[in-house]
């Protein structure tokens, strides 16, 4: 399947209009609805698209339910497979090589003002280095025409490449962007073990299309997502460049710091691409970060209580706070699903329960449900000391944060009758 068949439904801008800053302005404007930029002055021939990937969205494509989603993806992360190679000529990605090498000349967009310049940010990055293959997001700034400067967090991929350091070689990559949604949910995955996230993908695709995930072999060995808007080939150099300031998930902006080169060779494309141009801390960004925690938690909770969805809110930034539903089956239940759900995702400093006939995803219910079934005094958790996220500026110096739970279930056997809303 391919990343354009989610744009149905987007409005389509056809006015002339710059990647800097523009897009973010038009999408505030619009009140950040579904969009594709088909006019944009420094990238003639490429079009860009915003806010494609939310929950909704995802499970109406799909055609299952947010629970079941999630579910799914827990079994994906459990039942890995193998995608499917297939020749350069029946893969769209390879239809168009750019001559010569522009990133200039792709929609990578400036969307904040705070911003150190044009970020890639949806873009993922497929690296493979000693016998390990590995798909993660990594946002990228563009440098000069050939090169970025990327944040590599403290995970597989910077494990890679200081281990290729060290052994002074550089690391061959693809840079993909417009994947199907089910690689980019698979590249927003974590795992405490290196697991192959394209497996993860092939996987998925299987259990939701019903076929294999089609990848195409690149000219340095690495594989492609055959059908992507953009397929990459670059190399992780031993070099360093400057990168942020650059305006995260929690809307606050991030530090400078320096960070590894790559440098691109070649550049492929389809007939008309469409460039991926999340907007962070958007819901796009809270959803790739969020929907992909969610198996864990929902592992996490049902281990203890019969949890039936999960939802990284919001206001917690996609990360840091979450809805979690059950179905309370002894009295205590909540609270320990409220333990569950912290240890299921470390990064966490909130937790509300909920019944199953709250509707996870709607603050408002979510809150009416804190205001008519919980009591402070006797339905909350509080933790102090906890291992925190980076992505929380209130945090410690030692990186710890104290953290909460709220238990909004009711007892089991306890009378409804009171406690239902007609609305």
């Amino acid at each position: 399947m391919a990343f354009r068949e989610l744009l149905e439904g987007a409005s389509v801008v056809g006015e002339p209009m710059s990647v800097k800053f523009s897009i973010l302005e038009k999408s505030i404007a619009t009140g950040n609805a579904p969009m594709v930029f088909s006019n944009l002055e420094e990238s003639p021939g490429h079009r860009a698209a915003i806010n494609i990937l939310t929950r909704q969205r995802l499970c109406e494509y799909f055609g299952v339910a947010p629970g079941e989603l999630i579910d799914i993806l827990a079994w994906a992360m459990e039942n890995p497979s193998e995608p499917v190679i297939v020749p350069k000529e029946e893969s769209p990605v390879m239809d168009n090589t750019m001559e010569g090498v522009d990133l200039g000349r792709l929609p990578i967009p400036w969307h904040y003002p705070e911003d150190a310049g044009r970020y890639q940010s949806a873009s993922i990055i497929i690296a493979e280095y000693g016998g390990e293959r590995n798909t993660s997001f990594h946002r990228q700034l563009l440098k000069d025409n050939g090169r970025t400067a990327t944040r590599l967090v403290p995970r597989h991929l910077r494990t890679m490449a200081e281990s290729a350091e060290n052994d002074g070689q550089e690391i061959p990559i693809v840079v993909v962007n417009g994947p199907d949604p089910v690689v980019l949910l698979a590249g927003a995955m974590s795992f405490d073990e290196p697991l192959d996230e394209l497996r993860v993908a092939a996987a998925l695709h299987e259990r939701l299309y019903n076929s294999p995930l089609r990848v195409v072999q690149m000219s340095n060995g690495l594989i492609s997502p055959a059908d992507a808007e953009y397929a990459m080939e670059a190399r992780i150099t031993l070099d360093r460049g400057s990168e942020g300031p650059y305006v995260d998930i929690t809307g606050t902006v991030d530090d400078v710091r320096m960070e590894p080169v790559i440098e691109y060779d070649k550049i492929h494309h389809r007939d008309d691409p469409v460039f991926h141009a999340l907007i962070p801390a958007g819901l796009e960004h809270m959803t790739l970060m969020g929907m992909p925690r969610a198996p864990t938690i929902k592992q996490a909770v049902s281990s203890v209580v019969d949890c039936t969805d999960v939802y990284l809110t919001e206001g917690g930034c996609g990360w840091l706070s979450s809805v979690v539903q059950i179905s309370p089956a002894e009295v205590g239940d909540g609270v320990k699903a409220i333990h569950a759900a912290l240890d299921g995702h470390r990064s966490m400093k909130q937790v509300i329960v909920v019944d199953k006939d709250i509707d996870v995803a709607s603050s408002s219910r979510v809150e009416w449900a804190l205001m008519t079934r919980w009591q402070p005094d006797k339905d909350t958790v509080i933790l102090s000391e906890q291992k925190g996220s980076s992505l929380d500026p209130s945090r410690s110096e030692d990186g710890t944060t104290s953290k909460i739970g709220m238990d909004a279930t009711l007892e089991p056997g306890v009378d409804w009758g009171p406690y239902e809303s007609v609305l």
